[in-house]
């Protein structure tokens, strides 16, 4: 399984950690969609960033 996730609020006031996770996920600007395997540490870090991201499983 895979997820679909795409920034869909801004990262700008947002701290540090959080802009390096948005960076280590590949996600660059509002609107981008990335997709990665469905995997723990990819699901910790949209969890920390749920508030800014929508995610959708794709089969």
């Amino acid at each position: 399984m895979r997820l679909r996730i795409t920034q869909v609020r801004s990262s700008i006031g947002r701290r540090y950690d959080q802009l390096a996770t948005l960076r280590a996920l590949g996600i660059r600007r509002m609107q981008h969609t990335v997709e990665h395997n469905d995997t723990p540490q990819i699901r910790g870090m949209v969890r920390k960033l749920r508030h800014l991201l929508k995610v959708e499983e794709i089969t």
